[in-house]
């Protein structure tokens, strides 16, 4: 088998899977996706995790970490956008010029750009989701944001903007940009503040990026519901 048939049936099977999912559609679900896909949604996120930063650190290992996370999304988001998309240049199922087009279901006719692969969304989502993991390594802060991220994920398919592919190679490039800079990051807070160290294994006020995640989907599901009456 050549690599071009490989390719084609990967392609295959990824629109297979995509048009599956994104078949399953209601009112309320039209509007929970468009709001959860929304950047707005990340700034619950950053503030509490800025916050657990300022009560656990000292203020030089604050400004390590936040500079940290600007360096992941920066890497997910132009290894994505600027240096792969040119270059495979897999049009989006939404794009009008997709074969496909007629078979996918649009919200509020928002399609995207043109190319789609790999996913920006999925790249810094899973991005700032494995920074947080192994940052702080609380087991349900873990399971709460890479949840998140994945929902976050799940709602580029629902919209008709991306294929699972384009997403799981997004969330690859992003979850290592995570593990990288987080773990670089680290070493150097060690090094500006040595009790980073023992500080890090306790971590307080960690639950409140969970409760306020939760506030915020909340939030979204009470709008949904009102939207879709």
């Amino acid at each position: 088998m050549t690599h071009s048939e490989i390719v084609q049936i990967l392609s295959e099977i990824d629109t297979n899977i995509f048009l599956s999912f994104n078949g399953i559609h209601s009112p309320f679900w039209d509007y929970f996706m468009s709001s959860f896909t929304g950047k707005i949604i990340w700034v619950p996120m950053y503030a509490t995790i800025l916050y657990i930063l300022l009560r656990n650190f000292h203020w030089k290992v604050v400004v390590c970490y936040v500079a940290a996370i600007a360096l992941t999304i920066t890497f997910a988001d132009q290894m994505c956008s600027s240096i792969i998309r040119p270059v495979v240049a897999r049009l989006r199922p939404a794009n009008p010029d997709n074969p496909i087009v007629n078979m996918v279901y649009i919200v509020n006719g928002y399609r995207g750009g043109s190319y789609g692969f790999p996913s920006c969304h999925a790249a810094n989502s899973l991005g700032l989701a494995m920074f947080v993991v192994f940052l702080f390594r609380k087991r349900w802060l873990s399971i709460f944001i890479v949840t998140w991220a994945i929902l976050n994920c799940y709602t580029r398919i629902y919209l008709g903007v991306h294929y699972p592919g384009d997403l799981l190679v997004g969330g690859i490039i992003g979850g290592f940009g995570g593990w990288l800079f987080c773990t670089i990051a680290h070493k150097i807070a060690i090094y500006l503040e040595p009790s980073t160290r023992t500080k890090r294994k306790d971590i307080k006020q960690w639950s409140v990026t969970i409760y306020i995640g939760l506030l915020t989907v909340l939030g979204i599901i009470i709008y949904s519901t009102i939207k879709s009456w």
